[in-house]
């Protein structure tokens, strides 16, 4: 096939030596199939972002670091220097959660370097070696269902102990190989600490994820991984290991209001005294 610009670099300095075929194109980036020498790979050639389609990555930017306060401002202003950061920011979070992730154990595909902003990774494979089909593609057995199910809260379990939440997490981007399921796509993971929409965004992933595998397992709707590691990960007990169950107790006492309010009224008031002796102090 004829080579994509995207990946003419990637052949012009000897990464690869062939683009084989398309695997699939999706709003954010195009993914081939390559051969570099004996090896059979895909790579990830990153699209260029609209002005619309950065003001939906916000919710998943809070919290992460930049490479300095130039940068954050640009960004913040939407510049168009700004945009450009934000757009290699956004790139190169996917390749450094693949390497951490990879490393942790998270079933992932094996990273295989960046070059040119092209991510090259290892081909996830079918037991017939067919690239491997999404979740969403395949019909399974109940016990196998329970089997992903599990093994898919384990690695949520794995990324939410190094501080990382997928935040887009669904039947669409888990493939199945021969051996289970494997995550994918991650220019979206977000700060587990530094993001306020962290635990509702990880409820999501789980909450799909058992909705999915719940039409071939119906007992896993009544399940709630995502709450109950999430309170662990709170009071900092979660561990890569940590034995969950499912289950957990929800909080139905109302809330007091009123002591909600005091505690505003009280924090205002203390301001306020905090802003009359600065005045004071200045008036000397």
């Amino acid at each position: 096939m004829k080579t994509p610009k995207g990946l003419q670099p990637l052949i012009d300095d000897g990464v690869i030596d062939e683009v084989l075929r398309p695997l699939k194109s999706g709003k954010e980036a195009s993914v081939y199939v390559v051969r570099s020498g004996d090896q059979v790979l895909c790579a990830k050639v990153y699209k260029d972002m609209a002005q619309r389609s950065f003001q939906a990555r916000v919710i998943y930017q809070e919290g992460r670091k930049v490479r300095g306060s130039r940068q954050q401002r640009a960004m913040g202003k939407a510049t168009k220097f700004g945009k450009r950061e934000a757009e290699t920011a956004w790139k190169n979070t996917e390749v450094d959660a693949l390497y951490r992730l990879a490393d942790a154990g998270v079933r992932v595909p094996a990273p295989r370097g960046y070059f040119h902003g092209v991510l090259l990774m290892a081909l996830v494979t079918d037991a017939e070696g067919h690239s491997a089909p999404r979740l969403g593609e395949v019909a399974l057995e109940p016990e196998q269902a329970r089997d992903f199910h599990a093994a898919l809260v384990r690695d949520m379990v794995r990324m939410l102990c190094l501080g990382l939440i997928h935040g887009d997490l669904s039947e669409y981007n888990v493939l199945v190989a021969a051996d289970g399921p494997v995550l994918i796509d991650f220019p979206q993971v977000l700060s587990a600490a530094g993001n306020n929409a962290a635990r509702a965004l990880l409820l999501r992933d789980v909450h799909n994820l058992r909705d999915s595998l719940g039409r071939f397992a119906p007992e896993l709707a009544g399940t709630h991984f995502g709450e109950e590691m999430w309170a662990l990960y709170e009071k900092g007990e979660l561990r890569p290991d940590s034995a969950l169950t499912g289950a957990f107790a929800f909080d139905e006492r109302a809330a007091d209001v009123g002591a909600v309010l005091h505690s505003i009224e009280d924090a205002r008031q203390e301001a306020i005294i905090r802003q009359q002796g600065r005045e004071a102090a200045a008036q000397e």
